[in-house]
């Protein structure tokens, strides 16, 4: 059997961590331009647009928790490392996502039943822009460094701001009707309509991120270069069975059995191993790699043949 574990580098752990703590701050700078908007507007579409600015902020703070938690190295109650406390974060976020949608729509049914003249719109509207293009950059910011560190909580972070940007964008064009048009209604219905979408996003970072903490296998794009990789480096090796891959925030777990020449020797299977563990790493950032190493008579199964 060869076991393959690799930290990350500690500069890794601190650029995320960095990060998490920049989101932070710039939550807190798009609710306060929001919240000046909805107070010199008083428009409840504004009011749920701030509203989940605050989401936004508290989400940012459990995110900075989760990193850093993620990010303590193995223990002996915790070999597997703590990978998976940026998925808590998740769903934390996406139950707060919920949270806040129901309380956008409480607002929205009390300005139905007494609809609101806005107040100074075009000052209000300009400033929520300026927050909305703030976020829209974050979020982008976000979205592609969660992908390159492979952090949860840095993906769902930026996809829950990038759909703060896309109902920004929503609530300011139907602001632009109501104000064309005179029809006060176009207010709460747009708060209604902003509370549906991100009803919708909080179910699908849910969702995701259950994926993980229910150890869901990589991607099968993902898996079948690892497949490549295996045969790639197992020269002198006949066979691979019992695959087994799950995703736990930036580390990627492989197991597999690898049928070996009964005759051959502890050292020469070692070699196969530790070949394929190195190039399985190099693609794979954080790869935990354990293979079980089985003479061919014993083999209990037929598996991929080596190329």
């Amino acid at each position: 059997m060869s076991l393959g574990i690799g930290a990350p580098p500690s500069s890794i752990g601190r650029g995320v961590r960095r990060i998490a703590m920049a989101t932070v701050a710039v939550a807190m700078l798009v609710l306060g331009l929001k919240y000046v908007a909805y107070a010199l507007t008083g428009s409840v579409a504004l009011f749920s647009d701030a509203l989940e600015s605050v989401v936004n902020v508290v989400a940012g703070l459990v995110a900075l928790w989760a990193v850093h938690v993620s990010y303590i190295p193995a223990d002996n109650d915790h070999p597997f490392g703590h990978h998976k406390a940026e998925y808590f974060s998740a769903v934390l976020e996406g139950v707060l996502i919920v949270l806040a949608a129901l309380l956008i729509l409480r607002e929205a049914w009390f300005a139905y039943l007494e609809p609101r003249t806005l107040e100074a719109p075009a000052l209000g509207m300009a400033i929520n822009g300026v927050a909305t293009l703030i976020n829209a950059a974050w979020a982008t910011f976000l979205i592609r460094k969660g992908r390159e560190l492979r952090s949860p909580a840095l993906n769902a972070d930026g996809r829950h701001i990038m759909t703060d940007v896309v109902t920004s964008v929503g609530v300011l064009a139907g602001l632009l009707l109501a104000i064309a048009t005179g029809w006060s209604i176009l207010d709460p219905a747009l708060a209604a309509l902003v509370a549906l979408n991100i009803l919708r996003e909080g179910f699908k970072v849910v969702t995701n991120s259950l994926s993980g903490l229910l150890d869901q296998a990589i991607e099968p794009s993902e898996a079948e270069e690892m497949r490549q990789i295996i045969s790639a480096h197992a020269d002198g090796a006949l066979e691979v069975h019992d695959v087994k891959t799950r995703a736990a925030g930036r580390a990627t777990f492989i197991e597999f059995h690898l049928v070996v020449p009964g005759k051959m020797t502890v050292a020469d299977s070692h070699c196969i191993c530790d070949r394929i563990e190195d190039a399985l790493q190099a693609r794979f950032e954080d790869a935990r790699v354990i293979i079980h190493v089985e003479p061919e008579e014993e083999a209990k199964q037929t598996g991929v043949p080596v190329l």
